[in-house]
């Protein structure tokens, strides 16, 4: 392989990693919804610029997805070394010195750590898990004529493939749930079986929860596009490896 010819190929690797990194609470990844800035390779790594929609978006959201950017990165073969660096944000400095010190949340915040992230990340990990179901047996019912009565005992056989079932499916993987053919659609984060008589309450749940990850999606997309008008939210990528 060429030295240009491998040079593009890092740089897709590490596009498609940072496509894997998801904002905990929007349930998007953070290349979809315009936070990667620019990206810059060279012969000595990789350097990634994020950007949030406003200055005060929660720090640990922030830490969050800065530092998973990191880890993504990492695992890019032959990239070298990775920076990743927040911009405009009332934390910028402490988030980026923690980052580059390898300090972790708590290291880099100290007392004002005030929840730790894996739990942060389960939660939203949950709520991703009720929106993708609810998607899923509402799309069922629209085209079957099925009623919420009979949903209890839809398994995930049952569901057409494509899109919303692949995104069940890795929600349910997140959080530790069954991806079996017999496994249940409807359940709590838990796994645990929803009864006939709760399915309409566990919908009507599902459903609120589902609204307000996308409304929040959109409004913070918005808020992207206000903040940064004078420039494009696709992300600027320079690869300088590619004239070795």
């Amino acid at each position: 392989m060429s030295a240009v010819a491998a040079s593009l190929e890092l740089e897709a690797e590490v596009v498609a990693a940072l496509a894997t990194v998801i904002d905990p609470e929007l349930d998007q990844p953070i290349i979809d919804l315009g936070f990667v800035r620019s990206i810059r390779i060279d012969d000595a790594g990789v350097t990634v610029h994020l950007r949030l929609p406003t200055s005060f978006c929660a720090p640990n959201f922030a830490y969050l997805m800065a530092s998973d950017a990191v880890d993504a990165l990492r695992r890019v073969p032959g990239v070298g070394a990775v920076s990743v660096l927040l911009d405009d944000h009332h934390d910028s400095d402490k988030i980026n010195a923690g980052l580059a010190a390898n300090a972790g949340y708590v290291g880099t915040f100290g007392s004002e750590a005030d929840q730790d992230l894996d739990e942060l990340r389960r939660t939203f990990q949950r709520k991703a898990h009720t929106a993708a179901m609810e998607r899923c047996v509402m799309a069922l019912l629209r085209s079957t004529g099925k009623t919420i009565e009979e949903m209890p005992g839809l398994t995930l056989w049952h569901l057409p493939g494509g899109p919303q079932k692949d995104a069940l499916l890795r929600r349910r993987t997140d959080i530790g749930l069954g991806i079996r053919p017999e496994d249940l659609v409807l359940v709590d984060d838990d796994g645990v079986p929803v009864p006939p008589d709760a399915a309409p309450m566990r919908l009507r749940f599902a459903k609120s929860v589902r609204i307000s990850v996308e409304g929040n999606a959109h409004f913070c997309r918005g808020l992207l596009k206000t903040r940064y008008d004078d420039e494009p939210l696709t992300t600027r990528i320079t690869n300088t490896r590619r004239t070795r």
